[in-house]
């Protein structure tokens, strides 16, 4: 008896699952991170921060500080307001992708058919927004106790990119580091006290003149110091390269540390 078989089918019996493309995935995970960050209550931390900032700083040392020659303390302090600003609400960063390892969504995300770099960016990105909304209130916090701009549009840009583009490395930094740490309260530890000590041993909120001579040049070079002196003359309208060079540089040694720690970061979550 001769058994017939019927030929399998050579083209595909059912329809390919459609491929979810990297913005796609981008854009749910940053939708995902920006819900949090709504639930979690950073957006209402990021703005009524720059007020209490501005309140516990101005008010105190408005008197003092307004008997110097040529001071007026809410122009000088405009710039400590936003920094000091960003760089609590980028430590937050931390503590969601901390979180996230705990949870083992991490963990999820690298088996998942996503590119690595999507999560970094997604998170990247709700960052921004974050920091967004924190510099507009620190405007507002500014304008109110009587910062105004001087610098024209261009000295306005400078000053904002650089807050900007500070909070967004920092947020890099903790995100990273967020990835890294154990828990979550290692990580607001690991941030928390040295974005403190640096913003108080600053000349963002007194002038150098006022620290004691031992720790002058700390205080003169250290990156918070000259972040702000780097605005202050952007909204005065006399930056130079010499009083923005040292900025920059902190900035890309900033991005070093960041992309080395997110390829460490990386090694961890693959082993």
């Amino acid at each position: 008896m001769i058994t017939q078989t019927t030929p399998e089918p050579t083209g595909p019996t059912q329809a390919a699952e459609p491929q979810i493309r990297p913005p796609q995935q981008w854009w749910a995970l940053t939708t995902r991170g920006l819900s949090g960050i709504v639930r979690n209550g950073e957006i209402i931390f990021a703005m009524i921060a720059p007020a209490f900032l501005a309140v516990c700083f101005y008010v105190p040392l408005r008197s003092l500080m307004d008997a110097y020659p040529g001071m007026n303390y809410a122009q000088y302090l405009m710039p400590i307001i936003a920094l000091q600003s960003v760089g609590f609400v980028a430590s937050a960063s931390a503590m969601r992708s901390s979180m996230d390892g705990l949870r083992g969504i991490n963990l999820r995300f690298r088996v998942m058919p996503m590119n690595s770099l999507v999560p970094v960016a997604a998170r990247g990105s709700a960052n921004a927004v974050l920091l967004a909304i924190s510099l507009v209130f620190a405007t507002i916090a500014s304008l109110l106790i009587g910062w105004r701009p001087h610098g024209g549009i261009g000295g306005t840009i400078g000053l904002y990119a650089v807050a900007f583009v500070v909070g967004l490395l920092v947020a890099v930094i903790a995100d990273a580091l967020g990835l890294l740490a154990g828990s979550p309260e290692s990580t607001s530890q690991m941030l928390g006290l040295p974005i403190l000590i640096l913003g108080m041993l600053s000349t963002g909120f007194v002038p150098e003149s006022q620290f004691p001579e031992w720790i002058q040049p700390f205080v003169r070079n250290q990156p918070v110091s000259q972040f702000s002196g780097a605005m202050r003359a952007f909204n005065d309208g006399t930056a130079t390269w010499s009083v923005v060079a040292p900025t920059v540089y902190w900035c890309l040694g900033m991005a070093g540390l960041a992309a080395g720690l997110l390829v460490w970061a990386e090694r961890r979550l693959r082993a």
